[in-house]
């Protein structure tokens, strides 16, 4: 399901869950309001996930191309005199870096650059 209809569909039910809150309110029904309270705290619980599950980056992708021109650069490293282990090593502590890199926020300086 597309995002948009959801956030839509949970918009439609904070405002019902606020007219129903106010309506059991004055209807002086305790039951009511909270019911419709908590049905209004699920909806924000849904918004956050759907929120958090397409917000992610939808654009990354696994470069064979490039993947294959690292395997060709390790290979003139070891074909050059360098212990492959510790090449190899250095490859993967390069990614495990990388992988827990933040992106910069936009209007901060990037303070590598």
């Amino acid at each position: 399901m597309d995002p948009k209809i959801v956030r839509r569909l949970v918009l439609v039910v904070f405002v019902g869950g606020i007219a129903g809150m106010i309506v059991g309110s004055i209807a002086d029904n305790n039951g009511i309001a909270i019911t419709f309270g908590l049905v209004t705290a699920v909806a924000a619980i849904c918004l956050m996930l759907v929120t958090s599950v397409t917000s992610r980056d939808q654009g990354v992708t696994f470069d064979e191309g490039r993947a294959e021109e690292m395997e060709s650069r390790i290979q003139d490293l070891v074909a050059g005199g360098a212990d492959e282990d510790r090449v190899r090593s250095l490859v993967r502590d390069a990614v495990l870096l990388g992988r827990s890199a933040r992106p910069v926020p936009p209007g901060r300086v990037d303070p590598t650059s």
